[in-house]
């Protein structure tokens, strides 16, 4: 059995597709009131329970042996991000560890590192969480996927409606920085084979597509498919 939190979110749902046409058991953490639809039409076990509820973490792990950690916050105040974030990966790990979870393969982000962690409380949560798991003495794979784009949500949806609907596109600094956008069924596809693989024990892995773009050419690729010529500010 694999617990796989973050499992309503944008990539968690095709993570668990992917897990379940491997016909992998899975269980999912949810909140309370989330839609479980999709997730049980697709064979899942649900548990309820939140990632600053150390109990509920300990109930979901139960009978698993392997965890893929997904949870994270993309705004808050810093005080959110570490309790949800930095504490409930503590939580979660303890949870595992006494559950003698055999594998905890967790979703990083690209950039994260002991320089970035004073940048923003995003990626300081994300590198805590990094170093909770890696001293955690339990088997581990790391990812750090790039911009993840899909046609049914994440940031995608939102850069192509800044791109049809506002006067102009804002781009932060001069546009020149590279991203290296990855398709989100790629990365399901990673996550789904860490499982088992022994070469991947207690590495961590950066995550890219095929295409290396600056944010300028990636702004001008999105506009030109959508046919519009809204002028960029830097």
């Amino acid at each position: 059995m694999i617990l796989v939190t973050g499992a309503t979110g944008f990539v968690g749902p095709h993570i668990v597709h992917a897990l379940r046409a491997e016909e992998r058991d899975v269980r999912a953490l949810v909140r309370e009131g989330s839609d479980t639809s999709r997730l049980r039409a697709w064979g899942c076990e649900t548990a309820v329970g939140e990632m600053t509820d150390p109990s509920s973490l300990h109930r979901a792990v139960e009978g698993c042996d392997s965890v893929v950690h997904l949870v994270a916050i993309i705004n808050g105040k810093p005080a959110e991000f570490e309790r949800v974030m930095t504490l409930g990966t503590r939580d979660l790990v303890a949870a595992a560890s006494a559950a003698g979870i055999r594998r905890f393969v967790l979703m990083s982000a690209l950039g994260t590192d002991e320089q970035t962690k004073e940048l923003v409380p995003y990626y300081r949560a994300k590198w805590e969480m990094e170093q909770t798991v890696k001293s955690s003495g339990l088997e581990h794979v790391i990812f750090r996927p790039s911009f993840v784009f899909g046609r049914d949500g994440g940031a995608l949806a939102q850069f192509r409606k800044i791109a049809k609907l506002a006067p102009v596109t804002p781009i932060v600094g001069p546009g020149t920085q590279r991203i290296q956008p990855i398709w989100v069924e790629d990365v399901a596809a990673y996550f789904a084979a860490s499982i088992e693989k022994p070469d991947a024990a207690n590495r961590t892995f950066e995550l890219g597509g095929p295409d290396i773009v600056t944010w300028n050419e990636f702004w001008t690729r999105l506009k030109a498919s959508l046919g519009t010529k809204r002028p960029s500010i830097h």
